[in-house]
């Protein structure tokens, strides 16, 4: 007797480097590699920097294209960034590169001692933010943006796709002072392109109007937003997506608003935990402005999260498409 079996199809990625990018989705290779080698052209100041991770931050494409300003700081972030502030001081750009969790956890009092203190123009971009990587605590970075919100002159940036990530690096360049910005890597999916969006620092972006429900989000969870929305469609649901892709200093005028106006659920939607993130930020913000809507979070559990793979994590922690569109719903009831 023979039974007839089915195959379940493999996952493609591996729980390290995890792609984000749907079957089919359209997306754009290293965004931020490519974007700062063509920046760099012009810009002799601008170094780049990493510790022992520029293959997996797509530094590598800077390090071929300016080997004489690239420099492999070795398994030591904290030197990593003393360094980079030693760099800033004698008339450098660094742009900077490891995983988000070594950044914040490790080389935090460098960070703030040595660069944000004395406001230098060093750019820290991180890779494997939020829940990006199956890897588990080790290197989930889901408090990164609560561990940095409270570093006075820091700028904060959490990018959605591939362009927002290439225009923002042109941006964080032309600022002076200190930037610490959440790194897409490797094969970005690309849809704020059918938005006629650009990227403008400490600016949020309406990219679509809806007359049911906000969501105001950044980094990837724009991307679920906008497809959350268009599911909703079907319901006859208007969704609204603020896109805040600069968290510190957020578009407080912004936020207050699209929040002020009446019989909208808001949603704040964050690839962070749900303690001390944007949702949080948004929240205060509010407060402090008198505006008072109905007002839910979607983000990461206060949990120390599972390893495992990206598309089951994503489901079992409510920041897949599918998993927000249910929480919407059952809001709105």
């Amino acid at each position: 007797m023979s039974t007839a079996t089915t195959s379940k199809p493999r996952l493609t990625t591996s729980a390290m480097i995890a792609s984000i990018a749907a079957e089919g989705q359209r997306t754009r290779s290293a965004p931020f590699g490519h974007a700062l080698v063509e920046l760099a052209r012009d810009r002799k100041d601008i170094v780049g920097m990493s510790a022992d991770l520029a293959k997996y931050t797509d530094l590598h494409l800077f390090a071929q294209a300016y080997p004489e300003r690239f420099f492999q700081m070795g398994m030591a972030e904290q030197l990593l960034m003393g360094a980079a502030g030693g760099m800033a001081k004698e008339g450098f750009t660094p742009f900077v590169t490891t995983y988000a969790v070594f950044a914040s956890r490790r080389a935090y009092d460098f960070i703030h001692q040595v660069i944000a203190e004395e406001n230098l123009n060093v750019k820290i971009a991180c890779a494997l933010p939020g829940l990006t990587t199956g890897y588990g605590p080790s290197h989930q970075a889901t408090e990164d943006i609560a561990i940095f919100r409270g570093v006075p002159g820091l700028t904060i940036v959490d990018p959605c796709d591939a362009l927002d990530t290439e225009q923002a690096v042109a941006a964080i360049a032309a600022h002076h002072g200190p930037v610490y910005m959440r790194l897409l890597r490797g094969k970005v999916p690309l849809v704020l392109d059918e938005y006629d969006y650009r990227f403008e620092l400490g600016k949020a972006k309406l990219l679509r109007d809806g007359r049911d429900v906000l969501v105001i989000s950044s980094g990837i969870m724009t991307m679920r937003a906008l497809e959350v929305a268009e599911a909703l469609k079907a319901d006859n649901v208007g969704v609204a997506v603020l896109h805040t892709p600069t968290i510190k200093p957020l578009d407080e005028e912004a936020v207050i608003r699209e929040a002020r106006r009446s019989g909208r659920l808001v949603v704040v939607a964050e690839n962070h935990s749900v303690v001390g993130g944007l949702g949080e930020a948004v929240a205060g913000t509010l407060l402090r402005a008198g505006v008072a809507p109905a007002f839910r979070q979607i983000g990461l559990p206060d949990a120390f999260l599972d390893a495992g793979a990206l598309p089951t994590l994503h489901d079992r922690y409510g920041i897949s498409t599918q998993a927000m569109t249910a929480s919407i719903k059952t809001w709105l009831r």
